[in-house]
């Protein structure tokens, strides 16, 4: 027995890669976070005799006990998360319980809902001359955040930066961006990125906390503030610079 832990992109069907399409379809048990995971996903892919479990309802020890209960059979399990499984999964736990039990398993990367909401906006985050770091955090919650990672410490260094979980707590988060932002900071919320039902909200610091309420959005939405998302006054790419030369051409020549 073998588990997949797969990441299952930001929603839509489309984005699942063809790696995990091939694990779902082959898995005699789907284990997938039924609160987040587009369960087209599940219907479209999973086989017809697969057992299905909705991990929303289960907790960590019932997860590990179907685990456990597969454990000395052949086959595989997908278990599958949403978005892409290096943020914010939840795999770490159970990929250490997997090294205790001597249980092969395997990461399938998806993507990530960033990167879905980035293309919403039609966005490229590291625009030369205004960022070249994008930050991926969140604000604290049931989980802790490091106090050296707090929002507030975070908006000095006037990144492109990323906050997940955190869209009920809008309120809070713009005054923390405000200690190192301007309220003129661009900010867009991208609601379920991808989805049928997404919504884009376009703001600034100061703005974007009653455009939320107004739409009464709570949950399942990325707030993305920095200057490049003005998309004004940024460089131009080196890497298509006529005047720049590469490993793989050379540039002109100035007169």
């Amino acid at each position: 027995m073998k588990i997949y832990f797969i990441g299952a992109g930001a929603g839509d069907p489309d984005l699942l890669t063809l790696k995990a399409v091939k694990i779902i379809k082959k898995a005699g048990v789907v284990i997938y976070a039924g609160s987040l995971v587009n369960k087209v996903i599940i219907d479209k892919y999973a086989d017809k005799d697969a057992k299905i479990y909705n991990s929303a309802k289960l907790n960590l020890d019932q997860v590990c006990r179907v685990y456990l209960k597969q454990k000395k059979k052949d086959g595989i399990i997908a278990r599958v998360h949403t978005g892409d499984t290096s943020l914010y999964s939840a795999i770490q736990e159970q990929m250490q319980w997997c090294d205790t039990q001597g249980i092969d398993y395997e990461v399938i990367p998806g993507v990530s809902s960033f990167c879905a909401a980035s293309a919403a906006l039609k966005q490229e985050l590291t625009l030369p001359g205004l960022s070249q770091t994008v930050i991926i955090t969140r604000i604290s919650g049931k989980t802790k955040v490091p106090a050296r990672e707090d929002l507030k410490h975070l908006a000095n260094i006037k990144a492109v930066m990323i906050i997940f979980l955190s869209i009920g707590h809008i309120d809070r988060v713009v005054k923390k961006l405000m200690a190192g932002y301007k309220n003129k900071t661009p900010v867009a919320v991208v609601y379920k990125a991808s989805w049928p039902d997404e919504i884009i909200i376009r703001g600034t610091l100061a703005t974007i906390a009653d455009k939320v309420k107004e739409q009464k959005i709570g949950r399942q939405a990325l707030v993305i503030v920095g200057e490049a998302l003005n998309k004004k006054n940024f460089k131009l790419s080196k890497l298509y610079d006529k005047n720049s030369s590469t490993m793989f051409r050379c540039g002109e020549i100035k007169k």
